[in-house]
């Protein structure tokens, strides 16, 4: 039998009814406070002036080139490198980039009208005793600022091949990280992606590149020279073959820069000739771009960096004009 409902039971009924509606009503309500809060956020103009928020950045201080490596050449794993840092002496300029993207620098010395270049390291760890020479150069002159002419200015790149020698020391940090030889990669007018190797010495297969000038750290050397009127240049190299005269072929003030460095350091001139053939160099592109005479001169062998020698050299080579 069906249970009679009381007064008390529709007061209930009542109450929850109520409730109910209170619940519903204060739900929409929030829905639309919600709503209209989203909305007068995205239409509200942007603050100029207040600061935007703080982020940490990636620990990097280096543009990475987008460069695409050779897909045939995958380089050894990365086991050494040298820092070096100049005490109390001038900061270098960064002038470039690696293919990995480490710094490409290059030390000023003087203020003169008259500019000169060295440059070591093309072949990174292979001949890394040409990197600690710049290195001593570098200091020294920083000690004794006298030994630069007073209308003379030098630059010093230290290390042009900066992932080579951060690879090993050894054959395996000859060339860059595309398997490129740099001393064969400038644009020269006898160019050549392969050349003859009778005579050469063949540490590891290499290239010259997909052309002249295709890798980045020959064309931050090239547009550094280029940015330059360099009255003379040397590319130092190890070991033993003596100095050679950039041009093709070679060109009279380099022959004569040739000479006097081998009469103050002793190195063989004219050079011991191998039947090796150079292409591409360092050398050769700077006469055929303005540069009046430049050589590479290679030290005694791969550990030791000949620094008397080479000291007369600088001095030598300060004062040469053609």
């Amino acid at each position: 039998m069906p249970r009679q409902r009381t007064q008390s039971h529709n007061w209930v009924y009542l109450l929850w009814g109520v409730n109910g509606l209170v619940i519903i009503c204060l739900l929409a309500f929030a829905g639309f406070y919600l709503n209209g809060q989203r909305a007068s956020a995205a239409e509200a103009p942007v603050n100029l002036t207040s600061p935007a928020p703080t982020r940490k950045l990636p620990p990097t201080s280096y543009w990475l080139p987008t460069l695409t490596p050779n897909p045939f050449y995958t380089p050894p794993v990365f086991e050494t490198s040298t820092p070096f840092v100049l005490v109390n002496g001038p900061l270098p300029s960064i002038i470039g980039f690696s293919l990995a993207g480490r710094p490409i620098e290059a030390y000023a010395f003087g203020n003169g009208g008259r500019e000169y270049l060295i440059v070591a390291g093309i072949h990174g760890g292979s001949e890394w005793n040409t990197i600690a020479l710049a290195n001593e150069l570098i200091t020294y002159i920083n000690e004794h600022p006298e030994v630069i002419p007073d209308d003379v200015t030098l630059y010093i790149i230290r290390n042009m091949n900066p992932d080579g020698e951060a690879r090993a020391h050894g054959v395996d940090g000859r060339v860059n990280n595309n398997g490129v030889d740099l001393n064969r990669n400038f644009p020269t007018d006898n160019w050549a992606a392969d050349w003859d190797r009778d005579g050469c010495w063949i540490y590891r297969p290499t290239t010259g590149g997909s052309y002249g000038g295709s890798e980045p750290e020959t064309r931050t050397v090239m547009s550094f020279i280029g940015a330059h009127k360099f009255t003379a240049a040397i590319s130092y190299h190890s070991a033993a073959l003596g100095v050679f005269p950039g041009g093709v072929p070679w060109e009279e003030p380099s022959k004569e820069l040739a000479v006097t460095l081998a009469f103050v350091t002793k190195y063989p001139y004219p050079p011991l000739d191998t039947g090796c053939k150079y292409t591409g160099t360092l050398a050769d592109w700077a006469v055929e771009n303005g540069v009046k005479a430049a050589v590479d001169m290679e030290l005694t062998n791969h550990r030791d960096t000949d620094f008397d020698k080479n000291l007369r050299a600088l001095k030598a080579f300060l004062n040469w004009q053609p």
